[in-house]
C-alpha cells in the first residue's frame, strides 16, 4: 500500500505536536517533514512528493496566500488549514474553493485527506 505523504507547517509547537501524533498513528500515512517558514515550505514541497500539507496559519484573513501559491505549482496537492483555535478547518484543492471541514477532529482531518486523494488516485490510469 502506498502511504500518504504528509508535510506539517504548523505553529504553535503544541498544535504541531498534536498533529504529528495524529499523523504518525495512521498506518497509511507518513510524516515526511515539518516546515514553519513559508518560503522553506515552498522549496520543501518542490523537493518532495508530498500528497498533503497540514497548515496552521498565523493570519486567518481569507485564503492563506501560501495555499494559492502551492496549488498553482502542485495541482494534485491537498492542503488542510487548521485555524489555531482548533474549531475551524478547511480543505484547499486546485480548481475549487475552500471546503469547510465540519467539526474538525483527528478522524475528520485524516479522512478528509484520504477521501480527497482517493478521488485523484482513482482518476489516474493504472500502470501494469
Amino acid at each position: 500500500m502506498q502511504k500518504i505523504k504528509i508535510m506539517l507547517a504548523s505553529r504553535p509547537e503544541m498544535i504541531s505536536d498534536v498533529i504529528r501524533n495524529i499523523v504518525e498513528s495512521q498506518l497509511d500515512m507518513v510524516l515526511i517533514g515539518e516546515v514553519v517558514d513559508p518560503i522553506r515550505l515552498i522549496y520543501a514541497t518542490r523537493d518532495t512528493e508530498v500528497d498533503a500539507i497540514i497548515v496552521t496559519p498565523m493570519n486567518t484573513n481569507g485564503i492563506p496566500r501560501i495555499c494559492s501559491h502551492l496549488l498553482a505549482e502542485h495541482p494534485n496537492l491537498k492542503i488542510i488549514v487548521l485555524l489555531a483555535e482548533g474549531k475551524t478547518a478547511f480543505l484547499y484543492e486546485s480548481g475549487s474553493s475552500k471546503k469547510y471541514i465540519n467539526e474538525p477532529s483527528a478522524d475528520t482531518i485524516v479522512n478528509t485527506i484520504r477521501q480527497s486523494l482517493e478521488k485523484i488516485r482513482n482518476k489516474q490510469p493504472q500502470v501494469n
